[in-house]
């Protein structure tokens, strides 16, 4: 199971330099609910919410998304080994709940910090 992080999800959306591998695609997808947040707030502030909310709506269709309620980001309450920011910690929090439920997480991510706050808890990243 691949955690998809906004980061690889708009690099995709908005074919930037940097793609994730076809590989990524053929997995088992998953995110929290923020992913839908963020992502729609992004192609607003690009003004491109328009030509790119059917990419959009697609892409989001092929992610089990985890809803943010207590039991999935009750994480937060417990201080992370390094400084996180919020959404960061909500999205650390969900991979740490779907670990909890004995799930095997791989992070897809190209965000620096998220990246290295995931490795302080030891949580694989899928190669991108």
């Amino acid at each position: 199971m691949i955690y998809l992080d906004t980061s690889v999800a708009l690099a995709h959306l908005l074919a930037e330099d940097r793609q994730p591998t076809a590989a990524l695609w053929a997995e088992t997808l998953v995110s929290s609910r923020l992913l839908e947040y963020e992502m729609w707030t992004r192609l607003h502030a690009r003004g491109v919410a328009r030509s790119h909310g059917e990419l959009l709506r697609a892409l989001l269709g092929r992610v089990a998304m985890l809803e943010v309620i207590p039991e999935v980001v009750s994480r937060v309450f417990d201080p992370f080994p390094s400084a996180v920011r919020t959404l960061d910690a909500l999205h650390l929090a969900s991979i740490e709940f779907l670990r909890g439920q004995g799930q095997t997480v791989r992070l897809a991510a190209y965000d620096a910090r998220l990246i290295a706050a995931a490795k302080t808890l030891r949580i694989k990243l899928f190669p991108l």
